[in-house]
């Protein structure tokens, strides 16, 4: 394949039409008497869901399930993503697979999208930032990836045939920033086009979203592939610049008449074979023979990712336990955590461990009660009571709960933001019983919490992967202190989202009438108060900044300098967040943006010094009548934030 316009010239005009499509679900077509292979790609993202093509029943074969991206968001790790990217990579080559489907950036709108644990926040930069860290590991294996899904895909209800209603700044600043950043900052290898339209036009068949601004505007080199049965135009989707149609279907022929009769240009055509050509001697070049990976050992790695990303939302002193407590587990999560969530991302991992196993092997004082049935949710008069008996016969209690596969995944939306009753029952009763109880969540998105008063601690566990029960019970026994940050807002109530009116829109119609009022960027500037805010996460030692230091370095470009002291008496980790909130200006505009964020390891009494460079892009809106970035005249503060709530250091620059 070292000529690959040779190639093309070779081909015939059923085999140009035949490469643009699969083969079967996974693999894109062979031509075997020019030579040229098949490519193989394997859903994602936080684990291998890939076919064993050695049996006949292609089964699925055993992966390890790393936690969700909700999950690792929540770490604001970059460097974290990238060694979870390198490691995936690693099992990609032994297991044959050449492009890893992920990672998900799409922003979370609204907590009801079913695949919000697939997607790592409602900000862009976040999302942006550490998309391009796990596709730079991913990729430094010589494993391609597949940023999805482009764009303004934001929920299951309809998601074949609704149109987002969306305006251009909003497009530009909340929903494509993320995509725009991982382009420049990664390469990945394909992007892949949603299942909706956006403003009427499917996005396989956007050639303005595809060609203008992915490929001319930002860059992008590689291929642009559709989310599976997403095309419903094959000639228009080559067209426009989508250069494969996954998985196999019976179209080809369409292309080959849409040539002959001058519909489709087979220049058109020759471009999208040579983009997939390319991903095929990629593929190729990237392979090694007897590839292994070490299972245990990613084992091992899926507990410290947990570990790094687990939120404490709640603590009145009773964090950490005492190992020498007598401890009640109560709930079915304890025994056999809720890992991932459902759909096309589910991986069949190699072992689970969760934390009543885990305590137990640490030689813990821990007794059990399973509450509630785990598929269900559902709790008997039996399983009630039994819970009630174990919390009043043990020293504390820790009540493990959430949301069961059944309320959450790909394919449809949640209805409410409420757990299942039966678990909030739960939490009454079991406080009650015992007031020295911690509450353990399992969730891939946020819930209402209207007993947020009666437990003295709340850890968010979201959905943490195969090792979750080994990152529980080390942070709820103090071996490792909490370091996760939510990477969303979580609102008191639904009715506070700002897409609340109009999320699954009117027929196939859902326009988006927040505008750029997503998330923490609604909540803040509007004033309403939040059950846990944008960034929000407690530690067991405390940490203390000082020595803000903002300069510019040109018009419209800034350095930032603070210092962050560890002033309490055990190692910890913190987020440094750092926002830019405009003053003075005349658009309207978020209260402030996070712009910025770094995570640091500090000992007791350890000072730290955390910079931050800001472009242009850090103070910039989209002009809708220029179609371009423009930075203001006025002023602007920069702001180093505990949360999105919560501002500690401000310079006005």
């Amino acid at each position: 394949m070292d000529n690959i316009k040779k190639l093309i010239s070779e081909l015939t005009l059923e085999e140009k039409a035949g490469l643009t499509s699969g083969k079967d679900a996974w693999l894109t077509k062979a031509v075997e008497r020019l030579g040229i292979p098949s490519a193989r790609v394997s859903d994602g993202p936080h684990g291998l869901r890939a076919d064993d093509y050695s049996r006949d029943d292609r089964a699925t074969m055993l992966a390890v399930c790393f936690p969700t991206a909700v999950t690792t968001a929540a770490s604001f790790d970059k460097k974290m993503l990238y060694e979870m990217g390198e490691e995936l990579g690693r099992e990609c080559l032994a297991y044959g697979v050449d492009v890893l489907l992920g990672p998900g950036v799409n922003i979370k709108r609204s907590p009801l999208c079913g695949r919000n644990f697939e997607y790592f926040s409602e900000d862009p930069h976040l999302a942006g930032e550490l998309g391009a860290a796990f596709v730079n590991g991913v990729q430094s294996q010589g494993v391609g990836t597949s940023l999805k899904h482009y764009f303004a895909n934001s929920q299951e209800t309809r998601r074949f045939t609704s149109s987002s209603e969306i305006d251009e700044r909003t497009a530009r600043e909340i929903y494509l920033t993320a995509f725009e950043t991982v382009v420049k900052k990664a390469q990945p290898w394909t992007v892949m086009a949603s299942y909706n339209k956006v403003n009427g036009t499917h996005s396989t068949a956007n050639k303005y979203y595809l060609d203008e601004v992915l490929r001319n505007e930002w860059g992008f080199e590689g291929l642009v592939v559709s989310d599976w049965c997403a095309t419903h135009d094959r000639p228009g989707a080559i067209a426009a610049g989508t250069d494969l149609t996954m998985p196999a279907e019976d179209t080809d022929h369409l292309i080959v008449e849409a040539v002959k009769n001058g519909a489709l240009p087979e220049e058109a055509l020759d471009r999208c074979c040579e983009r997939v050509l390319r991903l095929v001697e990629r593929a190729v070049a990237g392979r090694r023979a007897n590839a292994e990976c070490d299972k245990k050992a990613a084992h091992a790695l899926a507990a410290r990712f947990a570990e790094n990303s687990l939120v404490l939302l709640k603590n009145d002193g009773i964090l950490p336990l005492k190992k020498s407590a007598k401890v009640a587990f109560i709930g079915a999560f304890a025994d056999r955590p809720r890992i991932q969530g459902g759909g096309s991302s589910h991986i069949v991992e190699t072992e689970i461990t969760g934390a009543l196993g885990y305590a137990r092997a640490q030689g813990l004082d821990v007794s059990y009660a399973e509450a509630y049935d785990r598929e269900t949710g559902e709790a008997t008069p039996e399983q009630f009571a039994e819970a009630v008996k174990a919390a009043k016969s043990a020293e504390k209690a820790v009540l493990f709960i959430g949301l069961p596969d059944c309320m959450e995944y790909e394919g449809g939306d949640r209805q409410h933001m409420r757990l299942p009753d039966a678990h909030n029952r739960l939490v009454e009763a079991v406080c009650e019983a015992n007031p020295e109880t911690v509450v353990v969540l399992h969730n891939g998105s946020p819930v209402e919490m209207p007993w947020i008063e009666k437990p003295k601690a709340v850890l968010e566990s979201y959905l943490g992967g195969q090792a979750v029960g080994i990152a529980q019970v080390r942070i709820l026994f103090g071996d490792a202190n909490p370091s996760g940050r939510l990477a969303e807002s979580f609102p008191k109530k639904l009715e506070d989202n700002s897409s609340y009116l109009y999320y699954i829109g009117e027929g196939d119609r859902v326009t988006y009438n927040e505008g750029i009022f997503v998330g923490y960027r609604y909540y803040e500037t509007k004033k309403t108060e939040v059950l846990f805010p944008f960034g929000w996460g407690l530690s067991y030692t405390d940490f203390e900044y000082s020595d803000l230091d903002v300069k510019k370095t040109g018009e419209h470009s800034a350095e930032a300098t603070v210092n962050v002291k560890n002033v309490g008496g055990v190692k910890g980790r913190e987020v440094v967040q750092l926002y830019v909130a405009p003053e003075k200006v005349k658009m309207i505009r978020p209260v402030r943006e996070l712009k910025g964020f770094e995570k640091i390891e500090l000992g007791p009494g350890e000072t730290k010094t955390v910079k931050f460079e800001l472009d242009s892009r850090a103070f910039a809106y989209w002009d809708v009548e220029k179609h371009g970035w423009e930075v203001e005249d006025g002023g602007f503060e920069i702001q180093i934030c505990k949360n999105a709530s919560e501002v500690i250091l401000k310079q006005k620059i």
